[in-house]
């Protein structure tokens, strides 16, 4: 719990900075007067303007910031904002109505520098979206693994709720023949999403086709490891010191090829084998590199050798580089991909083919999956953060007041008719947007509590 928390403000920190970031610096560009730069929301904890310094807690009521920026980290990690002179906005604040515009103000500039500032922040989050995509096509390529055979299905899981058994080997999904894992995947859960999809395996030496049904597909897009991949073998992450393993000459990043005299494919068999040979000379094979080891381990009276597993692949795969110029031109494919099928999924949900709580997550997921891609490494949470970044893009571009969407729109319908509508009816806009969305955002909190 802790450690999800940890990283759910990391995750949104990240975020909420570079989004607020691009209306701050757009705003600066185009000569508004910016009042507060703010992470968070609700009490302001700290902070640091050119007036006050850094201080703790709420700025005093009389302090004129001589319009200096008040930078500052607020109690609830949930969003944060960028409050701009003259522009009605997310506080309400409405005291510069009955006043003459001042240059400096948002609403003292043209058309196209409001629509600039508003769109900004969703500029900076396809852009790190971009810059993410770029830096791990170009520094890692593409790794892909050729088989599309699944690993051991449990008969509690989704993947056995759906029609997959251990050991399939898939051969088309509703018709389209797939190649290696991310395209089966790919093919399953994004390109299908909101359908029942025709599934085609090899099982026992046959061809057997079945319907997976479109409301377990849409729990199992939101779960990480739906489907374990074949062609695996329990691998050593870990050795603990002066241990059973450590003893028998066990190393991090061997492979268990055989234990007791039988191959092992997953690290269930390895563990069951063990536990169920205590205080047994237990014989083994192992995979290092090039070369196969034959060592025993006596695992004692605990039952236990003193390893960290993980189920390492092991079939074909190829690899791919990227140059600079290929890897951003990837970038932009996976950018426009994942947004093609974003509102692919948003027609999916308005239609009935998709339920709301299954395809769209809130605090509570985002926690769980931050600490999940984190604990995988580097990359995966880099490509979960680039991902979450451009969710956030398209969502905050949706025409909805209270979102960035909805500012655009009304500053458009303003531009058109050549004055501002009035400040009782955008504040009434901003209220009913308001509510609304706190009421949305409580539901998902409700179904990502409900679904753990």
């Amino acid at each position: 719990m802790i450690e999800s928390t940890i990283y759910f403000i990391i995750t949104i920190g990240i975020l909420v900075f570079v989004h607020e970031f691009g209306h701050f610096i757009a705003a600066r560009m185009c000569g508004m007067r910016t009042d507060a730069f703010a992470i968070g929301f609700g009490k302001r904890l700290f902070g640091w303007n050119k007036v006050t310094g850094f201080t703790w807690g709420d700025l005093d009521k009389d302090t004129d910031l001589q319009g200096h920026t008040d930078y500052k980290l607020c109690l609830l990690p949930l969003g944060g904002y960028v409050k701009i002179a003259g522009m009605v906005d997310e506080s309400f604040d409405t005291e510069f109505a009955d006043k003459e515009p001042e240059p400096y103000e948002f609403r003292a500039k043209p058309t196209y520098q409001k629509l600039f500032v508003i769109t900004a922040g969703v500029l900076m989050n396809l852009l790190l979206a971009v810059a993410i995509y770029w830096g791990i096509n170009f520094f890692q390529g593409k790794q892909v693994m050729e088989t599309t055979e699944i690993g051991v299905v449990a008969d509690s899981s989704l993947a056995y709720q759906a029609g997959f058994r251990s050991y399939d080997k898939v051969i088309s999904v509703n018709g389209t023949p797939v190649s290696d894992w991310e395209n089966f995947l790919n093919t399953l859960l994004i390109k299908n999403i909101g359908k029942d999809v025709d599934v085609t395996v090899e099982r026992n030496g046959e061809e057997v086709t079945f319907k997976a049904p479109k409301n377990i597909l849409g729990k199992a897009a939101q779960t990480p490891m739906f489907l374990t991949i074949g062609e695996t073998k329990p691998m050593i992450s870990g050795v603990l010191e002066n241990s059973p393993a450590e003893k028998a000459g066990i190393k991090p990043g061997d492979i268990f090829y055989e234990l007791n005299k039988k191959k092992v494919a997953s690290t269930k068999q390895v563990i069951s084998i063990i536990s169920s040979h205590k205080d047994t000379d237990i014989p083994i094979k192992l995979i290092r590199k090039d070369d196969t080891i034959a060592t025993e381990v006596n695992p004692g009276l605990e039952g236990k050798i003193g390893v960290a597993l993980g189920d390492a692949y092991v079939g074909p795969v190829t690899y791919k580089d990227y140059g600079l110029g290929e890897s951003l031109s990837k970038s932009f494919s996976n950018v426009s991909l994942y947004t093609a099928l974003t509102f692919k999924m948003f027609g999916s949900i308005i239609k009935g083919d998709a339920a709301l709580a299954d395809n769209i997550g809130g605090p509570v997921k985002i926690a769980k999956f931050a600490a999940q891609s984190a604990d995988a490494g580097l990359i995966p949470f880099l490509l979960f953060l680039a991902m979450l970044s451009l969710s956030l893009a398209i969502i905050n571009i949706l025409p909805f007041p209270v979102l960035d969407g909805g500012h655009f729109v009304i500053i458009l319908i303003e531009g058109i008719i050549g004055k501002e509508l009035p400040i009782k009816a955008k504040i009434a806009i901003q209220n009913v947007g308001f509510v609304i969305l706190l009421l949305l955002m409580v539901f998902i909190v409700y179904t990502d509590i409900s679904s753990l």
